[in-house]
């Protein structure tokens, strides 16, 4: 099982391919065999998906029921966007679909974010106004969240 976590700030090269920060690899599982997987993430942004985070999560999306119309608009929405498995080069590079990179807005200076089993890559102008249109502060939202969470 992958875990991700940290900020980095990078730079795509000429030909739209982005470096994984070395913090990041380390954490990669070997059965997700240095292979990632590219989508569309909620807000404007990419998430990329080790091979095996990647595989859990198509699990979950043929279990969902088919003849429920919101699981079959997410089931396409998703997949329209998402990638053929990309291997890292070696120079621990992935190179990202264009058609992604202009869905998330991004043209040549990034933020990766680590996201537990996923990371996520955004534009930092996106995500810097994604963080300031938060309805409440931090502090409440962490009450909120992880006071349900030990509630339960």
């Amino acid at each position: 099982m992958s875990s991700f976590k940290g900020r980095y700030e990078y730079v795509l090269d000429s030909k739209g391919r982005l470096s994984i920060p070395a913090k990041l690899r380390k954490n990669l599982s070997s059965e997700a065999r240095d292979t990632f997987v590219v989508t569309r993430g909620d807000e404007k942004c990419l998430y990329l998906y080790p091979l095996d985070e990647w595989n859990k999560l198509e699990e979950k999306l043929h279990s969902l029921n088919q003849f429920k119309e919101k699981h079959r608009y997410f089931t396409r929405a998703l997949l329209a966007w998402t990638s053929e498995e990309i291997i890292l080069d070696s120079q621990s590079r992935i190179s990202v679909p264009k058609n992604l990179l202009e869905f998330a807005e991004i043209e040549k200076e990034i933020v990766i974010i680590g996201a537990l089993e996923r990371i996520e890559v955004w534009n930092p102008k996106n995500l810097n106004e994604y963080l300031n249109a938060q309805p409440e502060n931090y502090a409440a939202i962490v009450e909120q969240v992880m006071a349900a969470s030990i509630d339960k």
